[in-house]
């Protein structure tokens, strides 16, 4: 897959040079090489940031360590601001502003379509890593991990 978006990205700068060589061979071997290239170029990137992201969740200081888990509750904060903190909320200053002797409004229905969505993108999600692991073709088991994190 990322084979073909880098072939995508740097093919049209590519292919034309390549276009050029006249030997209908050595124009197979010259994009074969190049594509060839470009993987390894990518595996070695992808596999320097796993080596950058190892190093950076062993890291003692929470600023470098807790930035991803920072993101996750700072996404759960928002969802539970939006979906309940922020309806029930609107309906409590409602219930203050009409003060003693007047009809209380119902509680707010919460808006549980977008939610229900997000959820269950995310169950889904779940569900495919479980059968990639029951598969045996999770992440920690390719070797484009380059071994790091196998188990």
């Amino acid at each position: 897959m990322w084979g073909n978006l880098l072939k995508t990205l740097i093919g049209p700068v590519i292919e034309p040079l390549i276009d050029r060589i006249p030997n209908p061979n050595e124009r197979a071997r010259a994009r074969e090489d190049a594509e060839r290239q470009l993987l390894e170029a990518f595996t070695q990137a992808s596999a320097a940031q796993t080596r950058i992201n190892e190093v950076e969740a062993a890291h003692p200081s929470r600023f470098v360590a807790g930035w991803r888990p920072a993101i996750g509750w700072t996404c759960a904060a928002g969802l539970a601001y939006q979906f309940v903190l922020h309806p029930l909320s609107e309906w409590a200053l409602r219930l203050v502003a009409m003060g003693a002797g007047t009809e209380i409004p119902p509680p707010p229905a919460l808006d549980v379509s977008v939610l229900t969505s997000l959820v269950m993108a995310m169950l889904g999600m779940g569900g495919l890593r479980t059968y990639e692991k029951m598969r045996g073709v999770s992440r920690e088991r390719t070797p484009s991990a380059g071994g790091l994190g196998a188990k």
